[in-house]
């Protein structure tokens, strides 16, 4: 397992006390804040020069995820390269199942926006933080009226994230929260800061600002109850997306389940119940899968995850022992309209491929010949390469085999060798493998033939010979009777 890298003051975050920084002092009538070593021109220092976080520190994402238990059918890298772009995405995006929350303006804000601030948004939602950093450690560096220093700090906290200085950038909310702890942005602030601990791999404490989101949201006004219903959706989704990612799919699955029965409009219950699915699949809870996999196939017939969820149904399915209705769903991808595998082609054919070669060969295994046949002949006709298809003939021969039909045995197994000059010197250790046993079975097989016809000849030859005899010896005692 990867060790996360260890990153300045992190464990000074731990116990939070290195961003707690003492309040900031006011001066004058104006507001504007003094100059003491603990007030707002030093943070400003602090925040242009970086000498208490190093801004070039990167927290690095874990290639793998500790998990529960775990179905041991579901070992799957997809699952894990999953969480990882997960984590990746949450680097500079809201996550992928909920809309951005935008918090109503504050009644002290007027409409008259600082040109330098505007600027600086500007550059910040064009992705150019390089640009906006130094207009907005300037801006909060002049006289400005105190609404502006809130908007400047709390732009200046995102694009400091943005590049990914995330020790600073979690340093910069709390300096917020610590001067203007009421401020109706504090509960979005929290959230913010839960997504940076987990960014960081601080998981125990992102969870802890999340359901610090909750306290906080209930301090909102009545006026504003549909900021309130969705930071709370939201943060409901980053609580579950943590425990996903983490290999906590328990509480994944239960917090998934949440939200599906939530009526917020804004949810993407596409992803939130294709994560359901998944989280069920991999703790092993059959039964949950089916009855979710079926909601998901019949709520989002055109979605690119029904190939995957037909994996995780047909896998439910067979280990409950269903193998009937487990091959319904494996032909149903397999047979899946062209029509929709348009869209991204290259994941269908991942995982038809990949439910019918898995389903298949645990049918073969469990001696249902038939039906493993059945697959096998649907997976041939998916890709008419020879390093797809060699390999599904031979398994085609050897259930010919089984089913005692030797001569279409023969012929899966000629077909392999027919496509040996096809292939020729670009055939992988693996293929050249499956030439040299599809003929050792060709000349076993031809053997075998002939061995049985021998034999034949032989029972025949010696029923023959008991027959005259038996006939002879009747004959003769006829004639000594007589």
């Amino acid at each position: 397992m990867t060790v996360i890298a260890r990153l300045p003051g992190a464990e000074a975050m731990k116990k939070e006390s290195t961003f707690n920084h003492p309040p900031f002092q006011s001066k004058g009538k104006s507001g504007v804040r003094g100059l003491n070593l603990g007030g707002w021109r030093f943070l400003v220092l602090f925040l242009g020069l970086g000498l208490t976080f190093n801004g070039n520190a990167r927290a690095e994402v874990p290639t793998e995820a500790p998990t529960e238990a775990t179905n041991s059918n579901l070992t799957d890298p997809t699952i894990t390269q999953d969480l990882i772009s997960v984590s990746n995405h949450f680097a500079a995006n809201p996550p992928p199942t909920f809309k951005a929350v935008t918090p109503p303006a504050a009644g002290n804000v007027t409409n008259a926006i600082d040109p330098k601030l505007a600027q600086a948004i500007y550059f910040a939602t064009t992705r150019q933080p390089e640009k906006a950093e130094p207009l907005l450690i300037a801006l909060l560096a002049g006289n400005i009226p105190e609404a502006t220093q809130q908007a400047a700090l709390f732009e200046l906290a995102g694009v400091v994230r943005a590049e990914n200085a995330l020790p600073r950038a979690q340093s910069i909310y709390a300096q917020y929260l610590n001067r203007w702890p009421g401020t109706v942005k504090v509960p979005e602030i929290l959230l913010r800061q839960g997504q940076i601990f987990r960014q960081m791999g601080l998981n125990d404490l992102a969870l802890g600002k999340f359901y610090s989101v909750m306290t906080a949201a209930l301090s909102l006004k009545s006026d504003q109850l549909d900021y309130y219903q969705a930071l709370v959706s939201q943060t409901q989704v980053e609580i579950a997306e943590t425990h996903y990612l983490t290999g906590q799919f328990a509480d994944a699955a239960d917090f998934y389940g949440r939200l599906l029965r939530s009526p917020d409009p804004t949810l993407d219950r596409t992803q939130l119940r294709f994560r359901l699915v998944r989280s069920l699949a991999v703790i092993g809870r059959n039964n949950q899968t089916i009855a979710q996999a079926h909601n998901f196939i019949a709520e989002f017939p055109d979605a690119d995850q029904v190939p995957e969820v037909r994996y995780y149904l047909a896998q439910a399915l067979k280990n409950l022992g269903q193998n009937t209705e487990a091959l319904q769903q494996v032909l149903l991808c397999l047979r899946e309209q062209k029509v929709k595998t348009q869209n991204q082609p290259e994941i269908w054919a991942y995982w038809q491929q990949r439910v019918g070669n898995e389903i298949g060969n645990q049918l073969y295994h469990d001696g249902d010949y038939v039906n493993a046949l059945e697959v096998y002949l649907n997976l041939a006709q998916l890709n008419a390469a020879p390093r797809w298809q060699i390999p599904v003939d031979y398994q085609m021969g050897m259930t010919y085999e089984k089913l005692l039909q030797p001569q279409k045995a023969v012929e899966a197994y000629n077909a392999i060798l027919a496509r040996e000059t096809e292939v020729g010197t670009n055939a992988t250790p693996g293929l050249k493998s499956v030439f040299d046993m599809a003929r050792w079975r060709v000349s076993f097989l031809q053997w075998q033939t002939n061995a049985e016809a021998i034999d034949h000849s032989l029972v025949r030859s010696r029923e023959t010979t008991s027959t005259n005899l038996t006939s002879h010896l009747q004959a003769k005692r006829a004639s000594n009777h007589e």
